[in-house]
């Protein structure tokens, strides 16, 4: 994550907000005497708060952790040729 200051941000927003949708990546902006803000794109905002829902349920945060590792054991995936 790329941190830039409040200044460089100003001058350089349009530029930042293309990056940032185009690259799926965030940039923290630095402020004197203050906290940092975070720049990031609404489609990877609204999925960070998917994932944070579907999180809280217990249940579902261990479906997913199985998920994860049966995938990378390669287990219950079957490839098909296109």
């Amino acid at each position: 994550m790329e941190a830039i200051s409040y200044t460089k941000a100003r001058n350089n927003f349009a530029d930042i907000m293309e990056r940032v949708c185009a690259d799926h990546t965030s940039v923290v902006v630095t402020r004197q005497k203050q906290k940092p803000v975070v720049i990031m794109s609404l489609e990877d905002y609204n999925a960070m708060e998917e994932t944070l829902y579907l999180l809280k349920s217990p249940k579902n945060a261990e479906r997913l952790k199985r998920a994860i590792n049966d995938f990378e054991a390669n287990k219950n995936f079957k490839t098909m040729s296109l």
